[in-house]
């Protein structure tokens, strides 16, 4: 990794290339393959979508084995050890004690006589989880898509992942979704499977909402159909800023830069430093902590391309670039990292301190790990509760409140050309 210093033009231009990191979401050529492959599934259901899966995944499934069976689930569980179900035992509920807190309230208030106003919350009827899978494993985000929906009240949860070579999900993942209750489990994955759950298929049900994490493929897709459906949100690469001062610990961020790197190699693993000093001794020891690994080719090619050390003139500039940046997680590891956070606007999580790594985020601290990225944090929230819920508003207005209030609207149904508005107004002011 280069260490940049904020007072040269490489360095502006390196900031404006990571601000404007949502670019890969623009990519035409690549939106209008994506778009075929939705045309297709949503015109040719389960043909299309064994196809893709074939194709893209090297396994040949049909439309009876898409759906995971009661027996793949009972080897699923002989297969995994007692330490792993523990660990998911102790994860489910740190991530279900903390998104409890979330649960959104209906109200009722009367602010005038005769008038009755209510905001009322509903869970989300069908809901479809998308899980990273294939050569990887991701049973946490299992916990952190399926815990909120379930706590929301969602009656169907519909999770779909690619299948691993031998046409089987991961066991860690089929585990996870049984604290939460997912029954219903398919083997798909990537554009097709976004738009199985949008538009159905034969097999898979079309639902009202989706979420989860994915790679690019998977968030153009999402973006295709939104308005088919509600999508969370339009997640790009994972990436960290770690904003440090001298007196971080150059091991530790290191540790947590490589931890970001090895997800993919667009990963973004950034620091912001005050200290050039600081900066050099994390290049060294990323350097060394690198070499054991065995990702370190997806990790060397991720620092490569995307990662930076920053070294700016003092803190508040720091804090300006990191506010201008909007990472997904924010690690600040500087002397009073309490009083640096209330000064940040945009980030999707915030980690305080040197113990507070982004690894305690991704597993078991409870809030969850599906974050605004590429700079929309600026606009996006983290998942949660809410996302699974909708509302409706209720307006209940007596004879006599209307009356009241008949003239007001009147006049401004009147100013903006309406005088449809107005007559049903004054037909029930008359009678």
């Amino acid at each position: 990794m280069k260490i940049l210093r904020t007072n040269t033009k490489e360095t502006k231009k390196r900031i404006e290339r990571i601000v404007n990191r949502r670019t890969l979401l623009e990519d035409k050529r690549l939106e209008k393959q994506i778009k075929e492959i939705i045309e297709d599934v949503r015109k040719k259901g389960d043909r299309a979508l064994l196809r893709y899966t074939k194709k893209f995944d090297g396994v040949s499934l049909s439309s009876k084995s898409l759906r995971v069976s009661k027996r793949e689930i009972e080897d699923a569980k002989r297969s995994v050890d007692k330490d792993f179900i523990e660990a998911l035992k102790k994860a489910y509920q740190n991530i279900k004690r903390y998104h409890e807190k979330q649960l959104p309230r209906s109200f009722k208030i009367s602010p005038r006589k005769g008038v009755n106003l209510e905001e009322r919350f509903q869970p989300i009827k069908r809901v479809g989880i998308y899980i990273p899978g294939g050569r990887a494993s991701y049973p946490s985000a299992v916990l952190m898509a399926g815990i909120p929906a379930k706590i929301a009240g969602v009656k169907e949860i519909v999770m779909v992942s690619p299948p691993q070579r031998n046409g089987k999900l991961s066991p860690y993942i089929l585990m996870a979704a049984d604290p939460v209750g997912i029954k219903e489990i398919y083997k798909a994955g990537g554009a097709q499977a976004i738009a199985a759950l949008a538009y159905g298929t034969e097999t898979i049900p079309k639902v009202d909402k989706i979420v989860g994490p994915g790679n690019i493929y998977v968030t153009l897709a999402k973006k295709l159909v939104y308005g088919e459906v509600d999508i969370d949100m339009l997640a790009g690469p994972s990436e960290i800023l770690i904003l440090a001062d001298e007196s971080a610990n150059p091991s530790f961020i290191a540790s947590d830069l490589i931890a970001q790197a090895e997800h993919d190699k667009l990963s973004w693993p950034l620091l912001i430093s005050t200290s050039l000093r600081l900066a050099r001794k994390v290049e060294q020891e990323i350097r060394k902590q690198v070499k054991p690994l065995t990702r370190r080719e997806i990790i060397n090619a991720s620092l490569k391309n995307n990662g930076a050390l920053i070294v700016t003139k003092d803190l508040k500039e720091a804090i300006e670039l990191t506010n201008e940046m909007a990472p997904e997680h924010l690690e600040i590891m500087t002397r009073n990292p309490g009083q640096v956070a209330k000064k940040i606007r945009n980030a999707g999580a915030i980690f305080l301190g040197p113990y507070s790594s982004e690894s305690v985020g991704d597993y078991i601290a409870g809030p969850s790990h599906i974050l605004p990225t590429s700079g929309t944090a600026r606009f996006y929230s983290p998942l949660g509760v809410r996302d699974f819920m909708k509302s409706s508003h209720v307006i209940s207005y007596s004879k006599k409140a209307l009356k009241r209030e008949a003239k007001e609207i009147i006049e401004l149904a009147q100013r903006e050309g309406l005088d449809g508005h107005a007559k049903a107004i004054e037909v029930r002011r008359r009678k």
